[in-house]
């Protein structure tokens, strides 16, 4: 404890010192998050969470099962139990208008090769679909053609009735690992290295059958496909085990922009063996997005990214925001940033911008009797290149939720055997919060 108290942090000083990742002292004045609940009812790692509405929410995980959660009072409302394995994917099936029954569905796959319909007002199953080859690793909902997909080594289109409409051929062995709806009756597909876009053909008087066609195949990324996201109406982007961002275009599926300087190492002989360590391509690896209508922010290995969509770069960055690799991000209103570590950390940041000094002006008489004008202006050169392509932001660390005892790593921040529940005061409803995260008033699930 004195140690503790001399260093003025968590580690002792000279550990700290040692240390690359940012500490912040335990008053943490700008962290408006405490813990108000722990939620306990998983076996295993909880890796979805899922809202079902204002008030209920959904968690699922390796363990099997799903639970039905009150999200304001934190009472288990439902266990439902069907799965031998664990889950892979989870959604909400949401019901059609012009049903008088608006029942709260959901779909859940599982290792077990597997689909089940549930409902989470009753906890019964409505359906269950087990004749698949593979294991279901994504499912997404068409709601406009009323249609469902299914992911894994082939695509496969069911209705509401769970009748299979029509499927693709086997992809590949790894399957298809994310899955996006884009715009023209499309989705895209990551399988491996690949991007595939399938477009889906509906019945008409010509054709009383459902039909799915491969478009195209985009083959800009040289390693696996880890993260796939829609930015916005005209945009989406991709990450890969090695690094690499892609932004393409929803209409035209062409290269918007494109980052491929996460890692920089030097050129250096004689480097130590620990420093080439920390390059192996698993630092680099693009594990998760979240954006705003400006910026996407990208979990590249222990780090933290910004990249401008309007710029085209990185305007901030944190190369070890954690001790191990941020697996998931949420955005936040007022600029913030919720990290999640496989460290058992999570960690709140704020985007800032950089209070930059005039500098002021040399004399270059003195330079210039001397014959130094013309070096020194080539000097300036790569210096001048240098502060162009620095960061104009930066990532500040404003607090952590101290309390996760393993990995951090779910969709919509599930967490290893149980569900943290948050509290925040909001100054105001935000809109946008509302789009991207669902807007629970005054509750952060982490």
């Amino acid at each position: 404890m004195l140690r503790w108290l001399i260093g003025g942090g968590r580690e002792p000083q000279g550990l700290a010192e040692k240390s690359p990742v940012q500490t912040i002292g335990e008053e943490q004045t700008q962290n408006p998050y405490t813990e108000l609940l722990v939620l306990k009812a998983h076996h295993d790692i909880v890796r979805f969470l899922v809202q079902l509405d204002d008030y209920r929410f959904a968690s699922a995980g390796d363990d099997g099962i799903v639970v039905v959660w009150n999200a304001q009072t934190g009472e288990k409302l439902l266990e439902l139990s069907g799965h031998t394995q664990k889950i892979t994917a989870i959604t909400t099936f949401p019901s059609l208008e012009a049903c008088e029954e608006k029942n709260q569905l959901i779909l859940t796959a599982s290792a077990d090769r597997t689909v089940i319909v549930w409902n989470c007002d009753t906890g019964r199953q409505v359906q269950k679909v087990s004749y698949f080859q593979s294991t279901v690793k994504c499912l997404t909902v068409l709601q406009r053609l009323d249609v469902w997909l299914s992911g894994g080594n082939d695509l496969c289109v069911w209705n509401r009735k769970f009748d299979l409409l029509c499927k693709t051929s086997h992809l590949s062995d790894t399957g298809i690992s994310a899955l996006i709806e884009i715009p023209k009756n499309c989705v895209v597909a990551a399988v491996g290295k690949e991007l595939i876009i399938f477009r889906l053909v509906a019945p008409t008087e010509g054709s009383l059958e459902w039909n799915i066609l491969e478009v195209k195949r985009l083959l800009e990324h040289q390693d696996n496909i880890l993260s796939l996201a829609n930015v916005n109406d005209w945009r989406f982007v991709t990450g890969s085990h090695v690094g690499e961002l892609i932004i393409w275009d929803i209409m035209d599926w062409t290269v918007q922009a494109c980052e491929r300087n996460f890692w920089d190492p030097s050129p250096q002989l004689d480097t130590q063996q620990e420093i080439k360590l920390c390059q192996k391509p698993n630092d680099i690896s693009i594990h998760h997005f979240t954006w705003d209508e400006e910026n996407v922010f990208a979990a590249v290995g222990r780090g933290l990214y910004v990249y401008n969509l309007q710029m085209k770069r990185v305007i901030a960055c944190q190369k070890t925001a954690h001790d191990s690799s941020v697996l998931h991000l949420a955005k936040l209103p007022n600029r913030q940033l919720i990290s999640c570590s496989e460290d058992g950390s999570v960690r709140i940041w704020e985007l800032r911008e950089k209070q930059q000094l005039a500098a002021e002006p040399v004399p270059t008489v003195f330079f210039n009797m001397w014959g130094f004008g013309r070096v020194n202006k080539q000097a300036s050169q790569p210096v001048k290149k240098q502060q162009e392509n620095a960061t104009s932001c930066l990532l500040e660390l404003i607090g952590d939720l101290i309390g996760h005892s393993s990995s951090v790593e779910a969709r919509d921040t599930g967490i290893y055997k149980e569900i943290k529940c948050t509290t925040i005061t909001m100054p105001s409803w935000n809109p946008h919060f509302s789009r991207e995260e669902g807007y629970r008033p005054n509750k952060l699930l982490v």
